[in-house]
């Protein structure tokens, strides 16, 4: 058996696509963002943080997974591929777009609109194109799918570890050079993307967008690490014996994965581990904790064969970006539809959190309650989905 067959068996990599994709969930949907169990916070600015880690880990397994999904064309660009790459890249990129909108569309639906018939009160809840963010994370993932995969189609694999070195390299530079450490609108990042995209298309934040334009260039080189260390993952060992194969696997996993995270956090004494400007240091120490992550996961659940436990991840890692998406579907619906409660209405959300919650649990125990209860809520629809053997692509 060769390692391209025996990669399709490696249920380590569907636990760690799960693993992050429930954490995203998750951490989008506390029970009050006023009262986030600490663990679930973002660094403020730099720092790091367990939830800080859940986006980029998904991003490094995207490259292992698009070494995975491109092997079957030799890596040889053809007009098949591109049209695949290009038709994928732009529905991911819809789909974050066409969230934004929906959010903003329930949003101000649900908000109270005197004076407004009915049509004046649906088209203006329709049109918020003008002050629609373009950027997100479904659109991050997307660019970045996109890129890396005509990279590897294009490009000698040995000379991609160059390529990551000079994208990180210089987005190092610029950021030296234009105050990109700045937790402010001086900083470049800020102002190439409120001149570009301008401030109604961008998240609020001190003017930083998390997701920005020049930030996409070292989140590129994220996934590339991630298809770079899948290629040593799964041509490193041509054995036929699959524990050799798995054996080869943690080795490479592990000493990638110490080297780079070694790296990151002793180079952050001059570049600042930062996710929301997505620092070289913050590529090279998230690569190499989810690496390390990854061999942890092969060994217990490939090698020793501990796997009844995985089984509430899988779930989500066997169709991930459409499990994403459901999350922030049902997020957005839950925060928007109200029924009548006491002297008014309440959303479905305030209800869970307000009424059955936080009276038992407090306000931030009930927080954390709430975010466990709605993941708990996504997986029931995941599992018939898993169950079944339903495969949703996006």
């Amino acid at each position: 058996m060769n390692s391209t067959k025996m990669n399709k068996r490696i249920l380590a990599l569907d636990i760690l696509r799960g693993v992050t994709i429930a954490g995203m969930i998750m951490v989008n949907n506390p029970g009050t963002w006023a009262h986030i169990y600490a663990p679930l916070r973002h660094a403020e600015w730099n720092g790091l943080t367990p939830t800080d880690l859940v986006f980029p880990f998904f991003m490094f397994i995207m490259g292992i997974s698009t070494y995975i999904s491109l092997k079957k064309y030799n890596f040889e660009f053809s007009h098949a591929a591109a049209m695949k790459i290009l038709r994928r890249t732009i529905v991911i990129f819809l789909i974050g777009l066409a969230i934004g909108w929906f959010s903003r569309f329930c949003s101000y639906w649900a908000s109270s609109h005197e004076g407004l018939s009915f049509g004046e009160n649906l088209w203006a809840s329709v049109w918020t194109f003008d002050r629609m963010r373009i950027l997100g994370v479904m659109q991050r993932l997307a660019l970045c799918y996109g890129a890396t995969s005509i990279i590897a189609l294009t490009m000698k694999h040995k000379h991609i570890p160059y390529l990551i070195a000079t994208l990180l390299i210089g987005y190092f530079v610029l950021l030296m050079c234009g105050n990109g450490f700045a937790y402010n609108e001086t900083n470049i990042l800020s102002i190439v993307d409120r001149a570009v995209l301008t401030p109604a298309h961008m998240y609020k934040d001190n003017g930083i967008d998390p997701e920005g334009l020049l930030s996409t260039i070292p989140a590129i080189a994220h996934v590339l690490l991630g298809f770079c260390v899948g290629r040593l993952m799964l041509d490193g060992n041509k054995s036929e014996d699959r524990a050799s194969f798995l054996n080869s696997q943690l080795i490479t996993l592990f000493l990638v994965g110490v080297i780079l995270t070694f790296a990151g956090f002793l180079l952050s004494y001059g570049c600042p581990i930062n996710k929301k400007i997505w620092s070289p240091t913050f590529v090279l120490t998230t690569c190499g904790l989810a690496s390390s992550f990854l061999a942890l996961l092969i060994w217990i659940i490939d090698v020793k064969g501990y796997k009844k436990w995985s089984m509430f991840f899988e779930a989500f890692g066997v169709n991930p970006l459409f499990m994403y998406v459901l999350g922030g579907v049902l997020g957005i619906l839950f925060g928007t539809i109200s029924f009548p409660w006491a002297d008014g209405s309440i959303s479905i959300h305030g209800f869970l959190y307000k009424i059955l919650l936080m009276p038992v649990f407090g306000e931030t125990g009930g927080s954390l309650a709430y975010a466990l209860l709605f993941i708990a809520i996504n997986w029931c629809i995941g599992y018939q989905l898993y169950k079944r053997k339903i495969y949703i692509k996006i």
